[in-house]
C-alpha cells in the first residue's frame, strides 16, 4: 500500500467518521473533510466520477455550514418559548434527556412544586434545542438549575438567548443571574458572565421605570 492509498482510505475513514457524530455542525465540519481529501485522492488517481461525487458533497456543506454560522446568534432562527413548572412536555423532555442532564449538570435537582420557579424552552422551529430553568433566591438572584444543550446543537450555545433578552429576569424583580454550580463545560465566560467561586454571574441592567400615568 502506497501513501496516496493511505491518503483515500484516510478520507474515507474521516467520512464515515462525520456521519456518527450526533452534533450537526460537527457532522457537517467532518464530512467536508473527507470530502476534500477524497477530491484529492480519487484526481490524483483519474476516477473522475468520484471527484464529482465528493465535489458536490463538499459544496452541500459548504452551504449548510454558512447557513449554522450564520445564523447560531440569530433570534429569528433560535426563539425562547416559556412554560409552565409542570408542564408536561417540559417533563417528558427532561425524562428523555435525564442522562445526559445529569452528565453535565451532576447537582440538578428539579422540584417543580417549590415556589419561584421558572421554565424556558428554546427552540428553532418546532425543535427543541435547550432547556433552561431557574429559581429564585433571596435579594434578587436568580439561580440557574439547568441550563442544557440537547447532543445535536452542543456545538452551540442556545441558553445565551435566554439572558440576552434581560427583561425574562428583571420584570421578575432580578438583578442578578447565577449559572449553576459545577456545571460541566460551562460556556458563560463568552456570554458577559464573570467567575465567582464554582458558579458565573450575570449582572442585570436595572429595569426601566414605569411610565407615569
Amino acid at each position: 500500500m502506497n501513501w496516496l492509498d493511505l491518503v483515500g482510505w484516510a478520507g474515507s475513514a474521516v467520512l464515515v467518521w462525520s456521519l456518527l457524530q450526533s452534533r450537526v455542525l460537527r457532522l457537517r465540519a467532518l464530512n467536508l473533510v473527507g470530502s476534500a481529501v477524497l477530491i484529492g485522492y480519487n484526481a490524483a488517481i483519474e476516477v473522475w466520477p468520484m471527484v464529482g461525487l465528493n465535489v458536490v458533497l463538499a459544496a452541500i456543506n459548504i452551504w449548510y455550514l454558512r447557513g449554522m454560522l450564520a445564523t447560531r446568534h440569530d433570534e429569528k432562527t433560535y426563539q425562547v418559548v416559556e412554560v409552565g413548572v409542570g408542564d408536561q412536555f417540559l417533563a417528558h423532555t427532561l425524562r428523555v434527556h435525564a442522562a445526559d442532564i445529569i452528565r453535565f449538570n451532576p447537582d440538578f435537582h428539579w422540584d417543580p412544586e417549590v415556589a419561584g420557579r421558572s421554565a424556558f424552552l428554546v427552540v428553532t422551529a418546532d425543535e427543541v434545542v435547550g432547556v433552561v430553568l431557574s429559581h429564585a433566591e433571596a435579594r434578587g438572584v436568580a439561580q440557574i438549575d439547568l441550563d442544557y444543550v440537547t447532543p445535536k446543537f452542543r456545538d452551540f450555545t442556545p441558553g445565551e438567548f435566554v439572558y440576552r433578552r434581560s427583561h425574562l429576569f428583571t420584570e421578575r424583580g432580578f438583578h442578578r443571574v447565577v449559572s449553576p454550580p459545577r456545571m460541566v463545560a460551562p460556556y458563560y465566560h463568552r456570554l458577559g458572565f464573570r467567575p465567582e467561586g464554582d458558579s458565573y454571574v450575570l449582572d442585570l441592567p436595572a429595569a426601566p421605570a414605569a411610565d407615569p400615568a
